[in-house]
């Protein structure tokens, strides 16, 4: 671990709590819990706290509600259907740097349970007025470097190249050189330099993709992380941002072999893959692209089922998402959703949520862009 110069990611946030939006959760949190208490008593005790110091604390169990609803209400997420089971690692007494990488890892650890992943996030210390929470500068807690070649080519992924050069700039001294280097973490604390910390290399797992019918897939040398965990999101409960608050849930098998190893502007592997495929790539209506993108696809799902690490398709996510929206009906809530990003990126029209419109208001609590 090495502390560096600032990063420039935030400043000293001077905003007091809107007591408006604490009652709303405070109420939302007593009427799905009925024995919590007296919510009136609550509201006066937040109410004294805001009026004292600008904003109030959470109470453990106000916290893991907060944090399973935000899950609830995030309508982009298809994977929804589990909300309840999401893990809160309660770590709002952790403000420095180094305390903050530490619990980073032990997250990844944790929610890795080699390869039975477990969906769960991590909360740091609260935005107070005057005194920001500590923040991970990283998109997720793993992604891998892209380094830009002397000839203007990249090597790894070239969603990464700013922040791989900005690393490296702040003395990261680059992985091994190869497409699937893990990038350091950067943790900027409440006051202070930020750190730089290498992600231990037994705290990645990893897949290799390999393909149930052509030997030749393997050659081509693909592997991805098992962990989604986003990092560079707020946690917003009752008006309280907590910009520290890593999360992850499970890959379903789009993301990676629909996006991250098939989009031109990352790994770009439908090319290769259809090259080795013998396919026509002369025009478009060969339709050599959908050809090389299910491929990928079935080699993605078939390595991670080999691998024992927990991965869904998205045919079966999206029967599983209709079925959390018909239980939110049910309850009498609403379920927002963003189409274009609930229906999955192959063969939407093939899967039934694509067959359907809705609701595009935004609830709270909720995962927001961390204020800058």
């Amino acid at each position: 671990m090495r502390s560096l110069r600032p990063f420039d990611v935030h400043t000293v946030t001077e905003r007091t709590v809107d007591f408006r939006e604490a009652e709303r959760f405070i109420r939302l949190f007593h009427a799905e819990n009925p024995g919590a208490g007296d919510v009136a008593a609550r509201l006066r005790q937040i109410a004294r706290d805001a009026a004292k110091s600008g904003t109030y604390t959470h109470t453990a169990d106000e916290l893991e509600f907060g944090a399973r609803v935000a899950w609830r209400n995030s309508n982009r997420c298809i994977g929804r259907l589990y909300w309840r089971s999401l893990k809160v690692r309660d770590r709002r007494d952790v403000f420095s740097a180094e305390g903050v990488a530490v619990e980073c890892v032990a997250h990844l650890r944790e929610a890795t349970g080699h390869g039975r992943i477990r969906p769960m996030i991590t909360v740091f210390a609260q935005d107070r007025p005057g005194c920001p929470g500590p923040r991970v500068v990283n998109e997720q807690l793993i992604r891998y470097a892209g380094y830009r070649l002397d000839d203007g080519t990249v090597l790894g992924d070239p969603r990464n190249i700013a922040f791989t050069e900005q690393a490296l700039r702040m003395g990261w001294r680059g992985g091994a050189g190869t497409r699937f280097d893990v990038l350091p973490l950067v943790v900027q604390p409440a006051k202070g330099r930020p750190l730089l910390c290498t992600v231990p290399g037994d705290t990645v797992l990893e897949v290799p993709i390999r393909h149930p019918e052509y030997r030749w897939f393997e050659e081509l040398d693909l592997r991805w992380h098992a962990v989604p965990a986003i990092s560079n999101m707020c946690l917003e409960i009752g008006g309280i941002c907590y910009p520290c608050a890593p999360f992850n849930g499970w890959y379903m098998g789009t993301e990676i072999g629909a996006r991250n190893l098939a989009d031109h502007d990352r790994y770009d592997q439908l090319p290769v893959i259809a090259e080795r495929l013998g396919l026509d790539t002369s025009h478009e209506r060969t339709l050599w692209r959908d050809h090389a993108l299910v491929e990928l696809n079935v080699a993605v799902l078939h390595s991670f089922e080999a691998a024992g690490v927990t991965m869904t398709d998205h045919h079966t996510e999206s029967r599983r998402f209709l079925t959390h929206l018909e239980r939110e009906e049910k309850a009498g809530r609403a379920c927002p959703a963003d189409w274009s990003w609930i229906v999955p990126p192959m063969s939407g029209a093939a899967t039934p949520v694509f067959h359907r419109y809705y609701d595009q208001r935004l609830l709270t609590p909720a995962f927001v862009p961390a204020h800058s």
